[in-house]
């Protein structure tokens, strides 16, 4: 709950590197209420459990399931279709890119990138998407 008793989106982080993960909770755990996994399948299952989010972060080179299989299955889903999925990867080519955004990813972001402008573009999805986000 924020100050003015509003409550927080729920975003799920899937990162396996620590040190992202930190930085990403960090800065994200002022606007939103944050589920972090260290794995694809960890999230999934958390999802399968009926805990669904407002809107999901991956890494695209996560052990086990990848961040395009999590967007596939995501995307497939009956349950989670409309959860808007942003992906993170070190990844800076246009291949990769377009697979994820014809997969249905909502956003693709290079790393390094700006714990502030990822902030702000979470925001914009979420109010394209018709989520009210406290502070805005």
């Amino acid at each position: 709950m924020n100050a003015d008793n509003s409550v927080s989106p729920r975003l799920f982080i899937i990162e396996d590197d620590p040190s992202i993960q930190m930085v990403l909770s960090k800065f994200l755990s002022k606007t939103f209420e944050l589920n972090v996994f260290g794995s694809a399948v960890d999230a999934l299952s958390f999802l399968h459990q009926g805990s669904i989010p407002d809107i999901i972060i991956s890494d695209l080179n996560i052990p086990e399931i990848n961040g395009l299989e999590l967007l596939t299955q995501v995307k497939s889903s009956g349950f989670f279709k409309d959860v808007p999925v942003v992906i993170l990867s070190g990844e800076d080519n246009s291949e990769t890119r377009i697979k994820c955004f014809e997969a249905g990813a909502e956003d693709y972001i290079v790393k390094p990138f700006s714990p502030k402008e990822l902030e702000v573009r979470l925001k914009l999805i979420l109010k394209r998407h018709g989520k009210v986000v406290a502070g805005n």
